[in-house]
C-alpha cells in the first residue's frame, strides 16, 4: 500500500481543519508544540489548540501519533476518535528510544524499543534532536504494521534531504559549516546548540545567528535568552545579525561571558564577510537564523570557501 504524506502548516486556528477537508487524513502525526510563530497564534495553548484540528479530523478507523514527551501534545489523545500509538524518550510511549548514545560528530544511535521487541538504530544525520523525529517516523512505519527490525533498519539508512537543517560540510582547511539556516525559533535554536557542543570536541566555535521573528512581545527576552544560552555553552565567537532583537542576543551573551568575541551584523552579506574575516582553520561554524534572515545564503557561501568543499 502506498501513502501520501503532506505536512499541514498553520498560522492560526481553523487553518489546519481546513487542509484537511481538502484533504483528509488517514494517520496524523503531531511532533510538538514549540514556539515558532508563537507570536502569530498568541500563546503555545493557542498553537496547541490548532494543531490538534489535525487529530480530530481523524476517522474512528485512522491512527494518530503523538509525542509522549510533549505534555500538550499528549493532551491531544482525547480530540481524537482514531486509535492513538505514541512516541518518547522521557516517557513510558508505546515506541520509545533507550540508550541514546551521541558520537563525536553528534550523530544520534538507541534502541529502538516497540511491541516487546528492540533493535538498534545508528543515524546519520547530526543532533540528537533527530532522534525524537526519527520515533515519530517509527512510530507511523510500526503503526501501518512494519516489524520493528525493518523500521530500524530503514531509518539507519535515511540521509538528509533538504538543504539548511542541520547540513555538515567539512572544508579542506579543517573548518566544518553546520548549516541550520533554514529557519530559527527558540527551541531549534536551543537544539542547535547542543548538536554542536557535540561536534565541538575541543575545537573553537562560531555562532552565526540570526534574528528569530514572529515571536510577538516576547521577541526581546527570547532573544535575551538566546544570547544567554550562547555564553553558558561556551561558544567562542558570535555574529549576531539583524536589528534591535538580534542587539538584544549580543548584549545578554556578553553581559553573561565577557571573554565571548561578539560582533554584529546587519545583513546576510555583512555576515559573510565577518565570518570570513574571523573564522580559523579548525573552527566549526554553526549558522543559523529566521528563513527571512535569509543566512542560508551566507552558508552556502561559506561552506564552498578554499576551494570546492568535501562531505
Amino acid at each position: 500500500m502506498r501513502y501520501l504524506v503532506l505536512e499541514m502548516g498553520a498560522r492560526g486556528i481553523g487553518h489546519i481543519t481546513h487542509l484537511t477537508r481538502i484533504a483528509p487524513p488517514a494517520v496524523g502525526l503531531v511532533l510538538n508544540v514549540g514556539t515558532a510563530h508563537v507570536g502569530e497564534f498568541g500563546g503555545r495553548e493557542q498553537i496547541a489548540k490548532a494543531k490538534g484540528e489535525l487529530v480530530e479530523a481523524l476517522p474512528a478507523d485512522g491512527l494518530a501519533i503523538l509525542n509522549a514527551d510533549d505534555p500538550l501534545v499528549a493532551a491531544m489523545a482525547s480530540r481524537t476518535s482514531a486509535r492513538v500509538l505514541t512516541f518518547g524518550v522521557e516517557t513510558d510511549a508505546d515506541v520509545r528510544a533507550l540508550a541514546v548514545t551521541v558520537d563525536a560528530s553528534g550523530r544520534a544511535s538507541f534502541t529502538l524499543a516497540a511491541s516487546g521487541t528492540e533493535a538498534r538504530v545508528a543515524l546519520s544525520l547530526h543532533g540528537v534532536h533527530h532522534v525524537s523525529n526519527a520515533l515519530a517516523a517509527a512510530a507511523v512505519a510500526i503503526g501501518l504494521g512494519a516489524g520493528v527490525d525493518r523500521t530500524a533498519a530503514a531509518l539507519s539508512r535515511a540521509v538528509l534531504v533538504a538543504s539548511g537543517r542541520m547540513e555538515v560540510t567539512d572544508r579542506p582547511d579543517g573548518v566544518r559549516i553546520v548549516n541550520d539556516a533554514f529557519n530559527a525559533n527558540p527551541d531549534s535554536m536551543k537544539a542547535a546548540f547542543t548538536a554542536l557542543e557535540a561536534m565541538a570536541g575541543g575545537r573553537r566555535t562560531v555562532a552565526v545567528l540570526g534574528e528569530m521573528k514572529e515571536l510577538g512581545a516576547d521577541a526581546d527576552e527570547e532573544h535575551r535568552q538566546v544570547g544567554r544560552l550562547v555564553a553558558a555553552v561556551g561558544i567562542d565567537v558570535l555574529i549576531a545579525v539583524g536589528g534591535d532583537d538580534a542587539r538584544a542576543m549580543a548584549d545578554a551573551a556578553q553581559r553573561d561571558n565577557p571573554q565571548l568575541e561578539v560582533v554584529g551584523a546587519r545583513d546576510r552579506d555583512h555576515a559573510l564577510t565577518l565570518a570570513r574575516d574571523l573564522i580559523e582553520a579548525g573552527d566549526i561554524v554553526l549558522v543559523k537564523g529566521s528563513h527571512s534572515v535569509e543566512l542560508e545564503h551566507t552558508a552556502l557561501c561559506l561552506a564552498q570557501d578554499t576551494a570546492s568543499a568535501v562531505r
